[in-house]
């Protein structure tokens, strides 16, 4: 048992709860170096406009050119490389024992609003160094990223009854957002500020006509993501309905953003305490309390790092076949396709992606048709000379790996034990050297820890940088949220009744999708128990 582990069970004994919170999380932030990074992708160097410039990811840790003496210098080619994410023949996906289908769509939504990698339609306007991010967890797949983008999203109604709303548009007697693309399949005039949905030059014309109007070029990637951003458009419209009824007075301005305000606090909230939990693998459930963050010494503005970007690429988890209600579907026919959340409403969509078990993380696993995914980010780690697993374990206070057995761990299984050995054979007959081991290679070269449905690198750095993001919110500052005044001001005393009673994803299904019932929606398997 770790000394963390002990600390905590000693503290919970107590029934110390806040004390036991404040703990983790300051523990978990704390692993390594606080933010701001003195290196950014956009020089390999330290520079001015490195450390100016957010339109580049920041860096954990400093460049490691691949003509660099020392570690990390050693790299195989990358179409070998891809090969050791792709499945052996006649082997089925490993399955997470812990998480449904509801975790990746949520982490996916979650992550698309702050990770941007300058990804494009057009090859040639990519730039894998740069973002397009706000660095802010702020719901943009839902409200756009710039404010042209948001007033375009925007119903911006003076009207009794339409202060403050979002624009939507009624299928099958259930709100959804307007299609982005007229009858002609051009984009409508109306939405030309947005940013078009990727993957674009995969569909023809007839493919277009299911794709939404939305904040995120990435909503629309599958129908999981499209199915989040729907219960939130919902949840946003619902919550001006409540304060203008309330509050009528107010403005359609002022009625949208204390909304808006609402939102952004309840969707960290969700991300705290279901999602994180989610991956916790300790019997401790965490709380989104800010209050550990005012006088934190890692309470600093955000900049997203180009390690957590690659890191996020949880292509493993996408099973090559999902089941939606009775039946089954390639899981490549669930992108940019939204056909299937039309034609089954909200709560059944949220019912069927809950149903479904994911992939378990990890190389020798991912579905055929994500293997481009895994080549893209193999390739964006070399371009922007990411240093290696090895020094990433070391900068995370963890024992850096002596061998690629170490790396892959062990198992007392002997089949499963077999392919462990056989695949650390395929990476050091790649790598060489234990040291010249990728860190996107690497990550996912770990077994998934005992309870979590992520490997050790990967659950250490996730959970650095998502309290150090999310409980940074400006919305959660002592001078706003800590003020009971301007807390009040902000949120309202419906609005804080609002968050107060939202604990995981269910809640906000049931109040915005009828059907529901007894529906199972969750994140972990109904079938999970802890080992």
């Amino acid at each position: 048992m770790s000394l963390l582990s002990i600390v905590v069970k000693a503290l919970d004994a107590l029934d110390l709860d806040d004390e036991v919170n404040r703990f983790v999380i300051d523990r978990a932030v704390n692993v390594t170096r606080n933010r701001p990074h003195p290196w950014s992708t956009k020089h390999d160097y330290i520079s001015w406009s490195g450390l100016t410039d957010r339109s580049y990811n920041a860096r954990l840790l400093p460049a490691r050119p691949v003509s660099a003496e020392g570690v990390g210098t050693s790299r195989p080619p990358l179409d070998e490389t891809v090969k050791l994410f792709a499945r052996l023949p006649g082997v089925n996906q490993r399955l997470c024992a812990k998480s449904t289908g509801l975790f990746p769509a949520f982490a996916q939504y979650l992550t698309d609003g702050f990770i941007r990698t300058m990804l494009s339609n057009d090859d040639a306007q990519e730039d894998r160094r740069r973002t397009t991010s706000n660095h802010e967890i702020d719901l943009s797949p839902l409200y756009g990223r710039t404010p042209a983008q948001t007033s375009a999203l925007r119903l911006k109604s003076e009207s009794p009854g339409q202060r403050g709303r979002l624009k939507t548009q009624v299928i099958n007697h259930e709100d959804y957002s307007p299609f982005l693309f007229g009858a002609d399949g051009v984009v409508k005039p109306e939405f030309a500020v947005l940013d078009l949905p990727l993957g674009l030059k995969r569909l023809t014309p007839e493919g277009r006509a299911t794709l939404f109007a939305a904040g995120g070029d990435r909503v629309n990637a599958a129908v999981q993501t499209a199915m989040m951003n729907t219960l939130f458009l919902r949840e946003h419209n619902r919550v001006a309905a409540m304060l203008e009824k309330r509050h009528g007075d107010w403005d359609d301005e002022r009625v949208f953003e204390t909304a808006r305000n609402i939102m952004i606090v309840m969707f960290i909230k969700i991300v705290v305490e279901e999602y994180i939990n989610h991956i916790n693998t300790t019997e401790f459930p965490l709380q989104a309390d800010p209050s550990g963050a005012w006088r934190a010494k890692w309470n600093r503005p955000n900049w997203m790092t180009v390690e957590f970007s690659l890191l996020y690429r949880w292509h493993g988890l996408v099973m090559e076949n999902v089941t939606w209600g009775d039946m089954a579907h390639p899981g490549n026919s669930t992108l940019l396709n939204n056909s299937l959340l039309l034609g089954s409403g909200l709560a059944q969509s949220f019912v069927n992606v809950s149903a479904n078990r994911t992939a378990s993380l990890g190389l020798e696993n991912a579905s055929s048709f994500m293997l481009f995914a895994e080549k893209g980010a193999i390739a964006q780690g070399r371009l922007n000379n990411v240093a290696s697993y090895n020094e990433y374990r070391l900068t995370m206070g963890l024992e850096p790996a002596r061998n690629f057995a170490a790396v892959v761990g062990s198992s007392d299984k002997p089949d499963e034990q077999a392919r462990l050995s056989a695949l650390a054979a395929r990476l050091q007959g790649l790598y060489g050297e234990v040291n010249n081991l990728e860190y996107y290679v690497g990550l996912f070269s770990e077994r998934v820890e005992k309870n979590g449905p992520l490997p050790e690198l990967l659950s250490t750095m996730v959970a650095m940088d998502a309290f150090s993001q999310a409980l940074t919110n400006p919305l959660l500052s002592e001078h706003v949220w800590g003020n009971k005044k301007n807390r009040q001001l902000a949120f309202t005393d419906e609005g804080l009744a609002v968050i107060e009673g939202t604990k995981r994803l269910r809640d906000i299904v049931d109040r915005n999708a009828p059907g529901l019932g007894t529906g199972f929606v969750g994140m972990t398997r109904r079938e999970w128990k802890r080992a």
